[in-house]
């Protein structure tokens, strides 16, 4: 154990430089802060075990920095002492065995690793009693050439027999590797701040029994300020409840797992703390005093991220069983998940982790009614975007109830996203895997069919998303007009009823513009979407595949009735054209709901002789259909204004057979087909055809 001489600890069985690259440098700066505060924390609690006269623990942090000229500091090194057990010959060996997971608290796992990753020397010196008597150890970690070279990252500086009569252990942090602001502005208040959010869940159960926690700011070597963490810095607990957790068993025949009547009680304890102190909404498992980080247990319902009134919730459960499953794995409990491979002979009666979660959750929502009435509202909220834009569920994407309507979404998308590349991906292997196929080989047509299945399985789920989208979109563009019809948007309410008609006109075939594929148009008729045609173009300025359609110069008669009546009959701009193909036409007029449509009646005729007469003779367009849109439709008024209109009964709308529309001049007669419907029955026909559509995809409405 005496040990005089400084010597290098020089690891046997490992390489120190590869264990330092695969175990990098943190992203949390303080993290070899928090490394060595952890292991004072476990230090005291051994002692406070081991010892029953131990008064109570003690941890000091010292902070030393210089003052610049700007009146800023720079750190230059940082110490923590504890009371604790010190590290006797047990515990120095442990030190030095890397990833040792047995209990205790100084072996050199991972986080230790990060001692020398931040600093470029740190010295601890510990006083520890071994068979009644007290001994100095005193040791230095870096990662410098000296060290590194002779793979070792720990050099022992002496052991000897000591006149302290109690133990503690310093540990020291000089000389950063790389400057850090983090460390710069670091001072008592910043880092007692650090310590309560990164240890919240230990400080609440152990609220009772921890040590004095005093932090100490130094410039120059003189204390400038002191903090502590003290009993009112942790939240106190909100409230405290018991659970029953029943054991299961394997059935008779060894197929499925049963709950039977055996059970145990738990201790549930709950904090409701701000959501500035506490990051995530946490539920752990408490054995013998400490939080059990490696068990996994989840709170439901509740992401980590949601916060109720600006609070978040923590969760403990403790209890005699918790304490019997630990083990002599840090961080583990003898608590397995469901599944009937955890029976055995000695073991046929369990407990599940899953039946502790499910407990615990049980009596979270009854102790806080305000979450179940949240997660209520969040749900039902969820399924309505869900249902409005036909988002599938997909795996590992949490929702909290935070989130906002646009965040839901980015979420969905970009697990659908990630599901797409990984398909495109798996695509892309079968079609490279074609250039290694030989078609002389003998297994050829199996290995090509095997490629063919593959892509054959894959193409199903990517095309179905693709026309989910599709199909969502114009599901929205239904509700819209459903809604626009029934005078619900709130623009509807502050304008004219001039208003509705463009909102209608703009949702269907944007005026002024030319691009039929993307319009809406598909509302009244599949094929309007794939003709050309244009939105609310003056008859003059009309142009087809980059023609003018109508003459720019006429006879003197026919420029007296395109000007007559001070009319500028040119200069008309029927809602929508349509050109099905070369001869047709197709007039589409919009009236506002209100307006009684039967006063437009002939609007659409005026609009077709325009084209038959005042057009280029190449495009010579002789037959017409003409679509009148409202909502004001009385049967009677239509007839009553023109007769050759009739009832189509079992479709809801009236149309006008063919009716003549005059060619002048020694034109040809051409013809018109008319039909007035309602906006409202156009809408019950796109719904059902989207629904047919949906149901097809087999996605939930």
């Amino acid at each position: 154990m005496i040990r005089n001489e400084p010597e290098l600890l020089i690891a046997k069985d490992l390489s120190f430089t590869g264990i330092l690259h695969d175990v990098r440098k943190s992203g949390t700066s303080l993290s070899p802060i928090f490394e060595a505060f952890t292991n004072a924390l476990e230090a005291i609690k051994i002692k406070q075990n081991r010892e029953e006269q131990f008064a109570k623990g003690e941890i000091i942090i010292s902070i030393y920095t210089e003052e610049l000229t700007d009146r800023t500091t720079e750190f230059k090194s940082l110490s923590i002492r504890d009371n604790g057990i010190g590290f006797d010959e047990k515990e120095f060996s442990r030190f030095n065995t890397f990833k040792d997971n047995s209990k205790g608290y100084k072996n050199l796992g991972s986080g230790r690793l990060q001692y020398v990753h931040y600093f470029e020397k740190t010295n601890i010196k510990s006083i520890f009693e071994e068979n009644g008597q007290y001994y100095e150890r005193e040791f230095s970690m870096s990662k410098s050439q000296p060290f590194i070279s002779k793979n070792a990252i720990v050099k022992s500086l002496h052991c000897w027999a000591s006149t302290e009569k109690h133990t503690y252990t310093t540990i020291s942090f000089s000389n950063l590797l790389e400057p850090s602001n983090i460390y710069n502005t670091l001072d008592d208040i910043t880092l007692k701040e650090e310590l309560l959010k990164r240890y919240l869940h230990y400080f609440c159960f152990n609220s009772t029994s921890l040590p004095d926690i005093k932090i100490n700011f130094y410039v120059f070597g003189e204390l400038q300020s002191t903090s502590r963490i003290e009993p009112t810095d942790i939240p106190t607990f909100d409230k405290k409840d018991s659970i029953e957790v029943f054991y299961s068993s394997l059935s008779n025949d060894a197929k499925t797992i049963e709950t039977i009547d055996k059970k145990e009680n738990l201790d549930v304890t709950t904090f409701k703390i701000p959501k500035n102190l506490l990051d995530n909404n946490d539920l752990k498992l408490i054995s013998k005093g400490e939080v059990v980080e490696e068990t996994k247990i989840n709170l439901k319902g509740i992401s980590k991220n949601d916060n109720i009134a600006g609070n978040k919730y923590l969760v403990l459960v403790s209890g005699n069983y918790i304490d019997e499953k630990d083990t002599n794995i840090r961080g583990e409990l003898d608590i397995p998940l469901r599944a009937p491979k955890a029976f055995n002979a000695f073991n046929n009666e369990i407990i599940f982790l899953e039946d502790i979660e499910n407990s615990v959750n049980d009596k979270l929502l009854k102790l806080y009614p305000e979450i179940e009435k949240i997660i209520e509202k969040h749900t039902n909220e969820l399924k309505e975007l869900k249902e409005m834009f036909l988002i599938e569920d997909e795996d590992g994407v949490d929702i909290s109830l935070n989130d906002d309507n646009k965040r839901i979404l980015e979420k969905y998308y970009e697990a659908q996203a990630k599901k797409e590349a990984k398909l495109d991906a798996t695509i892309k292997q079968s079609i490279d895997r074609l250039e290694s196929l030989d078609t002389t080989a003998g297994n050829y047509d199996e290995q090509l069919e095997k490629e063919i299945d593959a892509i054959v399985k894959i193409l199903p789920e990517q095309n179905k998303r693709t026309l989910s989208h599709y199909v969502a979109r114009r599901k929205l563009v239904i509700e819209l007009f459903s809604k626009i019809n029934d005078k619900k948007l709130k623009i509807q309410n502050e304008n004219s009823r001039d208003k509705d008609e463009a909102l209608i006109h703009n949702l269907l075939f944007h005026q002024k513009s030319t691009n039929t594929y993307g319009s809406d148009l598909w509302i009244l008729n599949e094929e309007f979407i794939y003709f050309k045609g244009n939105s609310e173009f003056k008859l003059k300025d009309l142009e087809l595949d980059g023609k003018k359609v109508f003459k720019t110069e006429f006879e003197e008669e026919e420029l007296d009735y395109l000007k007559s009546l001070n009319e500028s009959r040119l200069d008309k701009r029927p809602d929508v054209l349509l050109f099905p193909e070369e001869g047709k036409c197709i007039i589409i007029e919009f009236k506002a709901p209100l307006v009684n449509a039967s006063d437009h009646l002939t609007q659409i005729n005026k609009y077709a002789s325009l084209i038959r007469n005042y057009t280029n003779d190449e495009f010579e367009i002789k037959t017409f259909y003409g679509y009148l849109i409202g909502e004001g439709i009385e049967a009677k008024d239509v007839q009553g204004s023109v007769s050759t209109f009739e009832h189509s009964y079992h479709l809801d709308y009236l149309f006008s057979p063919s009716q003549r529309v005059i060619g002048f001049d020694g034109k040809e007669n051409g013809a018109i087909y008319t039909e007035v419907l309602k906006y409202s029955s156009i809408l019950k026909r796109a719904e059902l055809r989207n629904k047919i559509f949906i149901e097809k995809l087999g996605l939930k409405m």
